[in-house]
């Protein structure tokens, strides 16, 4: 056998993807930004590169070289989680390098054995990933659907649960736009006294008081754990896991991906902190955005979509070579959509998923609408 050959089953593996429509490419940045989720446009803000260029000229280093626990705590990653902590109302905060490390990190580590995770069907892959490597039994309910929780715990006692479980949800889902019933979940969560853990992964920076997200009003709470995410509206990287203390203290003490992993660069956490300070200052941000989501929401309707209510629009097409077509033609003129596909979202339900931020305009929108009508229509 040829060396060649050791790589044939991978290029059939790819050559499958492309006869599903389903191969994907990395392409670089070009036209108007519907597609990223720097939902505030501050990615680029000033204030936060001028905290980043203080930092660096006061001497923080640009990587942190080593985990936490060895060398690699530095006072910026403290002075963010204290500040989180404050800004979320929760007792303690962590700091990890992204969302998808921290969804892994809680689910592998504070689910126990014996214990049970309630993962809704829709959310994001880093908690199914998580929930599978972790030790509790899982299983998957419908999305958004409070009662199908409750029956699945109640089942799971019937047959002999004894743990405790863990309802696990997005405030705001990332690819349909769509919010979870909280309130449902958290009294289902009292109910069967069960944790909630909430990823406020695209709420954050958004929603809720001073950009608190959407569970602001659950946290603080000993059941409930929130992961905001600062690699989104808060324009910087990594991750923040809020909870009560001693489940801080665990994840010090236990998380895998928390003791080995080299820490975050103290720079994201300077610029992470900054962007903390500019949403509470800057309300009028969240204000425009509500704006633009508005306007799209009523172009979309006069299209024949229905909205989403958020800065997440998904344009349901159904087809993977009809989405990613459509995709390509407003790309070619200079809108930057992109289009996704299985195994992100359901089978049948490739999409356009336009992403609404403040690095475009009210006629930007109204461009893209009508050019997304035109390509409907042609």
């Amino acid at each position: 056998m040829s060396e060649r050959a050791l790589l044939d089953r991978y290029e059939a593996s790819l050559r499958g993807l492309a006869r599903k429509s389903r191969l994907r490419l990395l392409s670089s940045r070009a036209g108007l930004d519907f597609a990223s989720n720097d939902y505030l446009g501050l990615a680029g803000n000033k204030r936060l590169a001028d905290a980043v260029a203080a930092a660096l000229a006061n001497g923080t280093p640009v990587g942190a070289t080593g985990s936490r626990l060895l060398r690699g705590n530095d006072p910026e990653h403290e002075a963010l989680e204290a500040k989180a902590a404050s800004f979320f109302g929760t007792e303690r905060a962590l700091f990890f390098g992204g969302g998808y490390v921290a969804n892994f990190a809680v689910l592998t580590t504070l689910p126990q054995k014996g214990d049970l995770v309630v993962l809704d069907d829709l959310i994001h892959a880093s908690a199914h990933e998580g929930a599978r490597a972790g030790r509790a039994a899982v299983v998957e309910t419908r999305h958004n659907d409070a009662d199908a929780i409750d029956h699945a715990i109640k089942a799971w006692r019937a047959n002999g649960g004894a743990g405790r479980a863990w309802i696990v949800a997005e405030s705001l889902y990332s690819m349909d736009g769509d919010r979870a019933p909280l309130d449902a979940l958290a009294e289902v969560a009292d109910r069967h006294e069960a944790f909630l853990f909430v990823d406020e992964a695209h709420a954050t920076g958004v929603y809720g008081p001073d950009g608190r997200g959407l569970a602001h009003h659950l946290e603080g709470r000993d059941n409930v754990v929130v992961l905001h995410t600062c690699g989104k509206a808060l324009g910087a990287s990594g991750a923040l896991i809020t909870a009560p203390a001693v489940l801080c203290d665990y994840l010090v003490n236990r998380c895998r991906p928390f003791i080995y992993a080299t820490a975050p660069s103290p720079l994201m956490a300077v610029a992470a902190a900054a962007a903390l300070d500019i949403v509470t200052d800057e309300p009028e941000r969240r204000e425009q955005l509500a704006r633009l989501v508005a306007l799209a929401g009523e172009k979309a309707s006069a299209l024949g979509f229905p909205p989403s209510g958020s800065q997440i629009l998904p344009i349901v097409v159904g087809d993977n070579a009809r989405a990613m077509a459509l995709a390509e033609a407003l790309q070619a003129r200079g809108f930057d959509v992109r289009g996704i596909r299985p195994p992100t979202v359901p089978e049948g339900t490739a999409r356009l998923r336009i992403s609404l931020t403040l690095k475009v305009g009210e006629d930007d929108v109204s461009a893209l609408f009508a050019a997304l009508a035109e390509e409907c229509s042609g």
